[in-house]
Formats: structure tokens, sequence, C-alpha cells
């Protein structure tokens, strides 16, 4: 019959899947690590496990020799012809050690292997099962909040939602349900450490993704997604199939399927759009709702200037610049929006040479041109206070300033005001469209697909 180490190890072997030879050789060597502990560190040992009496067996190896001068490598002649008559000086005589002190020592050293190689095995079960998870959504509840982070028990492992992770004013208190994106699964020394976030754009795509049947089939693809934790977000999509909507896909049946997902981001703003090859109608669209009425794209530096009547520039920009820096994050293009009217005076020679007089900045340059100051001799015949008024500089740069006007008016360097102000870019590098918002028509699947 068995023992009941053999019985031991085949049932942990079996119930945690953890392999019989290694748990078996671990257990070998933690056995000969004991007796030397106890008996020597130089003991020349060998522990072998008995499979057919289910035994652990231990043999101590010794010289025969004539006088003992190492008693923990040497056994004397006499000695060793009682345990064996046919040994002679000069042999390696292998000692059985006794089975009642060995079986102590295997019976704590078994129970510390088994219970480490469990834990062992548990974390490396949980390790491969997160690691496949990352990039996904997973549940779990606050076990504990400080201001480090949130750690969320998730049944069969421990999570980290770290404070740069959790959305800005959200608030979790122990034992709430918690819904989050594993974002990096790492192998430390106690076990794997599950990275969380609520704050990465991909959480709310895989929210979505949860949400919409369409896109989990794959006929709604999200292309991008770009967010302000906690206040707003826009995300790309496109259909594969013409006759499927994208942008009504994601939002669903009275806007259902995208306030369930404002909801699980305590009321963030969700904005839609329509991707579109074209990057000039693509940037168009994320801008929305503003209305655009023309785009100069500027390829060498991957930047756009956006060109919006006067009324519609608030809207294009945003609340402190938040919707045109959020459509730059998503098209990732450079985006820089003008009102017709900054642009049109960009364009006459007189700001431009405005523009040349070191300190005066576009803003200062914009009030200066709006209050008639239109040419360098403008600004030299410009009473010092009203400058003062317009500019908030002191006299002294205002002087330095209008000498620098002087100069540059009577130097050669100065074009002649009447002829058209250069351009940034060369004509090759730049693409002006016009109307853009005449034509922002929907991209067919033979598009995408050649992309």
């Amino acid at each position: 019959m068995a023992s009941e180490l053999k019985r031991l190890i085949d049932q942990v072997s079996r119930e945690k899947g953890i392999d019989r030879q290694t748990l078996i050789h671990t257990l070998e060597e933690a056995i000969k690590s004991a007796i030397r502990k106890k008996y020597g560190s130089r003991l020349d040992l060998d522990v072998t496990f008995n499979e057919e009496y289910g035994e652990l067996e231990a043999f101590l190896f010794k010289e025969v020799v004539e006088e003992i001068v190492d008693p923990e490598k040497q056994v004397s002649l006499q000695e060793a012809i009682d345990l064996d008559p046919e040994s002679q000086l000069g042999d390696e005589l292998g000692i059985r050690m006794d089975t009642e002190t060995l079986g102590r020592i295997a019976a704590q050293s078994a129970k510390q292997v088994i219970i480490q190689k469990m834990k062992d095995a548990e974390r490396e079960v949980v390790y491969e099962e997160f690691k496949s998870r990352k990039g996904d959504i997973v549940h779990g509840v606050v076990q504990r909040v400080d201001k480090g982070g949130m750690m969320v028990n998730m049944g069969a492992a421990e999570a980290i939602l770290p404070a740069k992770e959790q959305i800005p004013k959200e608030v979790f208190r122990q034992g709430d349900r918690i819904r989050a994106y594993v974002l990096d699964v790492k192998k430390i020394s106690k076990g794997p450490q599950i990275v969380l976030s609520r704050t990465h754009p991909h959480f709310v795509i895989q929210l979505f993704h949860s949400e919409v049947p369409e896109i989990a089939e794959g006929i709604v693809s999200i292309i991008s997604a770009a967010r302000e934790p906690g206040s707003r977000a826009k995300i790309a999509v496109i259909s594969k199939n013409p006759d499927v909507d994208p942008v009504g896909a994601c939002v669903g049946m009275k806007g259902s399927r995208v306030q369930n997902v404002v909801q699980e981001l305590r009321g963030e703003k969700i904005d839609i759009v329509p991707w579109n090859m074209d990057p000039a109608k693509f940037v168009v669209n994320a801008l929305a709702p503003a209305i655009i009425s023309k785009v100069i794209i500027d390829q060498a530096n991957r930047s756009m200037e956006v060109i919006v009547p006067d009324d519609q520039l608030s809207l294009a920009i945003g609340k402190r610049g938040q919707n045109v820096r959020l459509a730059s994050k998503l098209t990732n293009w450079r985006i820089d929006v003008k009102n017709e009217t900054r642009y049109g005076r960009q364009k006459q020679a007189g700001y431009q040479l405005l523009l040349r007089i070191d300190g005066l900045t576009e803003e200062l340059a914009d009030r200066i041109y709006e209050a008639g100051i239109t040419s360098l001799q403008d600004f030299i015949d410009a009473s010092v206070s009203e400058l003062e008024d317009l500019t908030r500089l002191s006299e002294t740069t205002i002087a330095e300033m209008q000498g620098l006007a002087k100069s540059l008016l009577e130097s050669n360097a100065v074009p002649d005001a009447e002829e058209p102000a250069p351009e940034e870019q060369p004509e090759e590098d730049r693409e002006e469209i016009s109307d853009t918002t005449k034509a922002l028509d929907q991209t067919s699947l033979e598009q995408v697909q050649g992309e």
C-alpha cells in the first residue's frame, strides 16, 4: 500500500496542477538541505523517492579509512565492516540514514515544500490567466483605499488601481463594485501584480465593445480614441457595411448605448466621430459641431490650419481649448484654429511686417491692427500713450519697438507694402481645401479595404 506521503504527492499534483516529478524533485532537495542543516553542511548525500514503497530514502556516503580525520566524510574500517563485511580501505560506503529520523525531517520538509509549491502554482495560474486578459475589462470589489491607490479584489487575484489611473473626483469606498481596464500584468516576487486603469482611452473602447453588438461582431470598428478623464472623450468609428451607420450604432436607440458608457464614466461626455481616410475631412468631423470654412494642410509637419467663421471660433476651440486638443489627439494632427478675420489679416503685408518687430506677439499685433494701426509707419506715428493702452507694455519698451520699426522701414529688407505676405511653406507642401464641410461624404467599404 502506498504511504501517506505518496498519496499526498499524488493529491497535490492532481488538484493543484503541479507536475508530479517536479514536486518529488523539489521534495528530495528540501530533505537533503534539511539533513545537511541538522548534521553538517559538508555531508555527501543522496536522497531519492522510492516509488514502490512510497518512501524517501537517504544515503550518506563516506570513505573507508584506517584513521578518521574528517568524521563527516570518513568512516573507520572496523565500522565499515560492521555495516558491510566486504568493505575495504578506500571504498565509498553508502550508509542508509535512520528511517525514524528521516521520517520526521521528511514530514516537516514535505509540508513546507508542498505549501510553497501550491502558492507558486497558484501565482503562476493567476499570472497566466491575467496576462492573456491584458487590455480587457475586469470586475472586482474595492478592498482598500489609500493615497497611493485602490486595492481591488477580483476573486482569484488582487489588483491595484493607482491614484493616477483613477478618474478625477471619482469616489469609491470599501465594498463597492468596480469595473476597470487591465493596463499591465507584472511578475514580482510576491506573485503577479495586476495594474488597472479607468483613465486609459482603451477603457472607453472596451466599454463600447461590451455595449455595441456591431463592434463585437466586427461590423463597426473604433479607429482611435482620446480622453480627458472625467470631462470629455472622443472616439472615431467606421463601418465595414455601408448599410450600418457607425455613429448610430454606437449611440443606440434613444442614446441608450452611449448613455450606459457615460454612466459608467460618471458623466464623462462622449463625442462619436465618423472616421474618414481623408485627413482634412477627419479633422472637420473631429471638430464638430463647429462649422469649418477652410483647411490648409502642411503634410511635411503633419499640421493643419483650420479656418472658421468668427462666430464659430469659441465652439471649435472649446472650453479651455478642450475640443481642439481632443481633436488633435484623436486625429494625430497638430491643429491650429483661426477665425476668418484673423486669417484674412495675416495675409496682409502690413500685419506681417508688424510681427517682425521683436517682442510684438500675435495677440498684441491683433490689438494694434484692430485699432487701425496697420503698417510700420502707423506704428511709428502712433503716440506712446496709445500703444501703452493697447499693449500694456512700458514706455521704454514701446520706444525701443518704435525705433526698431523705423529701422525696418528704412532698411532694404522691407518688401513693398502692396505685395502680399509670403507663404510660410512652399506651394507643393501646402494644400488648401475650401468649403470642406460640403464634401463630408461617407468613405466607401472599398476605400477602407484598400487602406
